[in-house]
């Protein structure tokens, strides 16, 4: 069995980690890594460029849990929701359009409200 991937998101302001699910968007993000992108708020989600290009995977989901690792196949980006956002219905978090979900941040998701538009993000792979 294969040992899970993490992946360490960083920015001025603090860190987490997350788990990624062994998917195929999971796999080209991973082969990508490291990557340094810049962060863009989008109500309570945090989103950015990953200059990846995925097609949308068949399980692909418009309303996800606070914490979810999903990629934005129409805007090639990587989008970390911990909160709702301006189309959300009541506190659900609810995606701009359908995305990929690659797995799940660890710990608080709520630590990505310090991020802030236009912080430089960085992404890389966790060293088992």
């Amino acid at each position: 069995m294969q040992t899970p991937l993490q992946i360490r998101i960083s920015w001025p302001a603090g860190h987490l980690t997350a788990t990624l699910d062994d998917t195929p968007t999971a796999q080209s993000l991973a082969q990508a890594l490291p990557l340094v992108s810049t962060a863009r708020t989008w109500g309570e989600e945090v989103y950015f460029d990953t200059g990846l290009s995925v097609s949308r995977e068949t399980d692909a989901r418009q309303v996800v849990e606070p914490g979810t690792v999903a990629f934005w196949a129409d805007g090639d980006a990587l989008a970390l929701p911990y909160g709702p956002t301006p189309i959300s219905q009541g506190e659900e978090c609810r995606l701009a359009s359908p995305c990929n979900v690659l797995g799940r941040i660890d710990g608080d998701p709520g630590l990505l409200a310090t991020v802030r538009g236009g912080d430089p993000v960085r992404v890389e792979l966790v060293d088992a």
